[in-house]
């Protein structure tokens, strides 16, 4: 029986277009994404790095302009559709569910939405979970396992009690492994909104 909920962030409830940022820094020359790179991205993404070390790495690398770098690196962040959001909300006053999130996300993606939403609806939504876990404050990152269990023992949840929700299956795959129940939900062919169509409970 599930009693607890844990969501993704993106693509979940915010669209995201996954190759805008990729699109945006072509135009400023930086065509191939190297080791290096994603290196610094997952430190950056844990919080072991701060936005201006981030910053000033594809400064000093590729002579971007930090503006320029900061406006592409958004550029995967899309809308939230507001019908997502009022699922969420009766979900949460249904208190049938405890609902947590659990986001790959940095410095820079969560100044973008609060500033792009106002902290008014982010407040909204962040409200609705009981806890609201960002890879970048926590120190941990999708998907290893080890941020899973972080959040099963911080809130005592146990593993088979547990669904989550997330777009990547490499995501949802090790969180099986952790004895989570899954939903890889596919962008563009199910909507979190279809979570009791979709998911038997």
């Amino acid at each position: 029986m599930i009693k607890n909920i844990v969501f993704d962030f993106g693509d979940i409830f915010i669209n995201l277009d996954k190759q805008g940022t990729y699109k945006e820094l072509a135009k400023l020359g930086v065509t191939e994404i190297s080791e290096k790179m994603i290196s610094v991205y997952h430190q950056y993404e844990k919080g072991l790095i701060s936005t201006d070390e981030f910053v000033g790495f594809y400064h000093k690398e590729f002579n971007i302009d930090k503006d320029d770098l900061i406006r592409s690196w958004n550029a995967i962040l899309l809308d939230f559709p507001k019908e997502r959001l009022a699922f969420l909300k009766e979900l949460a006053a249904s208190e049938k569910y405890r609902l947590f999130l659990l986001s790959n996300t940095n410095e820079l993606h969560i100044s973008w939405i609060q500033e792009d939403w106002g902290m008014e609806l982010y407040n909204e939504f962040k409200n609705c979970f009981e806890q609201f876990y960002l890879s970048h404050e926590i120190n941990f990152r999708k998907p290893d396992s080890e941020i899973y269990q972080f959040v099963l023992d911080q809130n005592k949840l146990v593993a088979e009690e547990t669904l989550f929700v997330d777009d990547l299956k490499e995501n949802t795959d090790s969180a099986k492994e952790v004895g989570l129940q899954v939903w890889n939900l596919i962008p563009g062919e199910e909507d979190v909104t279809e979570l009791f169509t979709k998911k038997e409970f």
